[in-house]
C-alpha cells in the first residue's frame, strides 16, 4: 500500500514546486479568509496551471455558499472538495451532485465520543479527514499545529478512507502512522517556517519520512526458490 500525502495551504508557486518536486500526491489550497494560507481566485488559477496534473488538487473550504464553491470551481478545478467546517450529510451531498467531484469531510477529533459522527458520513463523503479539534476561541477550525490522540483510531474501521491530520511533521508522521495505520497525511503548519509560510526542506523531509514509513511498514515478499 502506497501511503498517501497531501501538502495543505499550499499559496506561493515556490511552495507548490517544492510540494510536487516532493512527490506529494495531493496538494491542498485554502479558500477560507480568517487563514494565514487563504488564496484568493486569481492566485488559485495560476498555481492550478503550474499544477498541470503532476498532483491531484484539493480545494478547502469552510461553510462555504454555493457562489463561493462554483468561483472556486471555475478557477482550480480542483480534483477534490475538502469541507472543514460543519457541513452536515445533506451538503456533502449537494456539492457531489452539483460538481461531480470527491468529497473530503473533515471532522474535529479530541475525546473518543467525537468520532460517533464517522457513521452520520459514511457512504456519504467519499473521505474523511481527522483532525485536532480547534479551542473554542480559535479563528479557523484547523491548521493549528495541534495533535489529538492518534491512539483513538487505533482500532477504527470508518468504512471509508481517510487521512489523517492534525500536528503531523517530520519528526513525527511515521510515529502517527504505526498508530492509526492511516492510508493518507495530511500537513499545513508542520511544514513551515511560520503561519502561512512553506518551508521547502521541510516539505521533502516530510514526504521523505512517510515513504520511509510506509516502505518500513509493507510486508517482506518471500521469493521461493523452487
Amino acid at each position: 500500500m502506497t501511503i498517501l500525502v497531501k501538502i495543505c495551504g499550499l499559496n506561493t508557486a515556490a511552495a507548490l514546486e517544492a510540494a510536487l518536486e516532493a512527490g506529494a500526491d495531493l496538494v491542498g489550497f485554502v479558500f477560507f479568509a480568517p487563514s494565514p494560507r487563504h488564496v484568493e481566485l486569481d492566485v488559485a488559477r495560476a498555481l492550478a496551471a503550474q499544477v498541470a496534473g503532476r498532483a491531484r488538487k484539493v480545494a478547502l473550504t469552510v461553510n462555504a455558499d454555493d457562489a463561493t464553491h462554483d468561483a472556486i470551481a471555475q478557477a482550480l478545478e480542483p480534483d477534490m472538495l475538502q469541507l472543514h467546517g460543519t457541513e452536515p450529510p445533506g451538503r456533502v451531498t449537494a456539492l457531489k451532485a452539483r460538481f461531480g467531484r470527491p468529497v473530503m469531510k473533515a471532522l474535529p477529533v479530541e475525546v473518543p465520543s467525537d468520532l460517533s459522527a464517522v457513521a452520520a458520513y459514511a457512504g456519504i463523503a467519499d473521505w474523511l479527514l481527522f483532525d485536532a479539534r480547534a479551542p473554542k476561541d480559535a479563528t479557523r477550525p484547523g491548521g493549528l499545529g495541534r495533535p489529538f490522540d492518534w491512539t483513538l483510531l487505533k482500532a477504527l474501521d470508518p468504512g471509508l478512507p481517510f487521512m489523517l491530520s492534525g500536528g503531523l511533521d517530520p519528526a513525527n508522521v511515521a510515529q502517527a502512522l504505526a498508530v492509526t495505520r492511516a492510508p493518507a497525511v495530511d500537513v499545513s503548519s508542520g511544514v513551515e517556517q511560520r503561519p502561512g509560510v512553506k518551508d521547502p526542506q521541510k516539505i521533502r523531509e516530510f514526504v521523505r519520512a512517510v515513504r520511509e514509513a510506509d516502505a518500513a511498514a509493507a510486508p517482506v515478499k518471500v521469493v521461493s526458490s523452487v
